[in-house]
């Protein structure tokens, strides 16, 4: 069988790169397949029908970033939720990487430096982000599960100077017990049963609303299951159960973070800290829909 470029496709069918593309990474196109990251095309294939232009655009920021993410596009929705939410999820926890960083690491897969050092941790935790944010995408329409939340940790702390320590269990509950902000969490013995009862009542919720998903946040970082890491799973979680809603995310960035501390802290007593805190980083996001021209439920 012979086979065509993605340059020679678009020429024969009069339509752009990107649309070819976008064609092979939906299976459009029978039998194209790649190699490394070129897409080979049968030379028989008949450019896919389009009766309804518009129900082949993507409708949803979820179909979006499979899309963009599928098609390996630069510059997008994708490439922007990547840096933002990998960046500033870090950086709240203590990270040192500057922005222009951690864009260089996405981008190019190198570190930009020029004076001083790097803290090792920092630069493998913001790449295995990356790696969790695309299961995050990957796996945004199928209900939580703990296995799930634990792949995300072990991703997460895969390879740090926390997985080479005996007593820190990587993609498990903690084995020793927590404080977070100076309150106590959940005992290590108690967390299996506390996380499976938050998932089921939080499961058992079919139509699940914004502040649903904060209660979650909320319920989740009081158990604090893990040794570290706690709050970048919880908020990639958050953001994933956003995807599954079709809720508007949002990312909390150093502006927002007292005031996201803050309202965690009182949302026993007064939940209104937190949530406009979230809404808050919501109509951050939508600036980001509206430049991209990603449709959402205003």
């Amino acid at each position: 069988m012979k086979y065509i470029s993605v340059a020679e496709a678009a020429k024969k069918w009069n339509v752009s790169e990107r649309s070819v593309r976008n064609y092979c990474a939906q299976g459009k196109i029978p039998n194209a397949f790649l190699t490394g990251k070129t897409w080979n095309i049968p030379d028989s294939s008949e450019k896919p029908n389009r009766i309804n232009q518009k129900s082949d655009a993507p409708t949803t920021l979820l179909e979006v970033l499979r899309s963009e993410k599928a098609s390996k596009i630069s510059g997008g929705i994708y490439h922007k939720v990547q840096i933002e939410l990998t960046y500033n999820s870090n950086h709240i926890e203590g990270s040192r990487l500057t922005h222009d960083q951690t864009r260089y690491i996405f981008e190019t897969n190198t570190i930009g430096m020029e004076n001083g050092t790097l803290n090792v941790d920092d630069v493998v935790e913001t790449a295995n982000h990356f790696k969790c944010i695309d299961m995050v995408i990957d796996n945004a329409g199928y209900a939580l599960s703990e296995r799930f939340i634990k792949q995300l940790h072990a991703v997460l702390k895969s390879g740090t100077s926390d997985s080479r320590k005996d007593w820190f269990a990587v993609g498990e509950y903690k084995r020793l017990p927590n404080e977070v902000g100076g309150q106590d969490t959940v005992l290590p013995e108690e967390v299996s049963a506390k996380m499976r009862k938050l998932l089921d009542e939080y499961n058992s919720t079919k139509e699940k609303t914004l502040e649903d998903i904060i209660d979650f946040h909320y319920r989740f970082e009081r158990i604090h299951p893990f040794q570290d890491g706690n709050g970048r799973v919880g908020r990639l979680l958050l953001f994933k159960e956003c995807l599954r809603n079709n809720i508007v995310p949002f990312i909390i960035d150093e502006e927002l973070k007292m005031f996201y501390y803050r309202g965690l802290h009182e949302w026993k007593t007064e939940r209104g800290y937190l949530r406009d805190t979230c809404l808050a980083a919501q109509d951050k996001f939508k600036a980001y829909l509206d430049y991209f021209r990603v449709p959402y439920e205003k």
